[in-house]
């Protein structure tokens, strides 16, 4: 196929794109900042709705993961502002792009989180589970309904819901990994709030399956099958990197440190199963939290 993919820079385009390379595919980056499309790139400007349909005639897929970083800083008005349009403006310029074309790409896969399901203690979510109350399902309604013009132009849309993606070169793992490495790691809050990970390596599997499996479509988890409490994270990987773990943040130091952004991300309860991903026959390459973190971290 020939696939377009924004956000290549990030943590998963990064890895996505050689993947898709060795599989045989043709790969453009959808960029800022170029004045006209080349062979391997294709400009656009998402802030200010510019985006030539035309450009987008070649491809037979399009995977869009660009998006602001939720952690890359302190939660003020006009970084959740900032947050929320850089997902849902970029999305739906996309989409209504793509919408315009009398032949568009068959398939959009579309970037998502389980922040939909947001805080939820010990319930088990699926696709098909309502979504939850606060800034971060808020965020991620609106992203995913940004992809509604190119579904009504009958383009098969998958929204990758991704939980936690691990990996040391970027995202929590990376940020984890100092601390822990110094023996001054230790279990957030209660430690009773579920954690659903999913390493890199099936994070960019997700999306090679959300490509090549006609039959997925809508909402797809993108977790590992079994997630964790923040305790049992914790202990395993302090076990794999061979420190102690003791050192543990109480709620407050967390919403001291990190503001609204502690109880998003660090203190809340997402307990997620790739339901469809399953269904699918995906073959995760990490079901269980301690291999893949051997893996990543070359502990094995």
């Amino acid at each position: 196929m020939k696939i377009l993919v924004s956000g290549s820079h990030g943590l998963v385009g990064s890895s996505l794109l050689p993947a898709l390379s060795s599989k045989g595919h043709q790969v453009a980056r959808l960029v800022r900042g170029l004045s006209a499309a080349t062979g391997s790139e294709i400009a656009w400007d998402p802030e200010g709705g510019r985006l030539d349909p035309a450009h987008l005639a070649a491809f037979d897929a399009v995977v869009h993961l660009a998006g602001e970083g939720i952690a890359s800083r302190r939660w003020t008005d006009v970084q959740r502002a900032r947050i929320r349009e850089s997902r849902t403006q970029g999305t739906r310029l996309l989409c209504e792009a793509m919408a315009g074309l009398s032949n568009p790409p068959r398939t959009l896969v579309s970037a998502s989180a389980i922040g939909y399901y947001g805080d939820r203690g010990e319930e088990i979510l699926l696709e098909e589970s309502a979504p939850g109350q606060g800034f971060l399902p808020e965020v991620c309604q609106a992203w995913e309904a940004a992809t509604e013009p190119a579904a009504r132009k009958g383009i098969r849309v998958v929204c990758l819901r991704f939980g936690v993606i691990l990996s040391p070169a970027g995202g929590a793992l990376a940020k984890m990994l100092p601390p822990f490495r110094m023996g001054v790691g230790g279990v957030l809050g209660s430690g009773r709030q579920y954690m659903s990970w999913i390493s890199l390596d099936d994070a960019v599997g997700a999306v090679l399956q959300a490509l090549e499996i006609p039959a997925l479509r809508g909402p797809v988890n993108a977790v590992a099958p079994k997630p964790v409490t923040n305790a049992i994270f914790t202990k395993t990987l302090g076990r794999v990197l061979g420190r102690p773990t003791i050192f543990p943040m109480p709620a407050f130091a967390a919403r001291l440190m990190f503001g609204e952004m502690a109880d998003a991300l660090l203190l809340s309860s997402t307990r997620v199963e790739p339901k469809r991903l399953l269904a699918s026959s995906y073959p995760f390459r990490h079901h269980e939290l301690e291999p893949a973190l051997r893996h990543l971290l070359g502990r094995s």
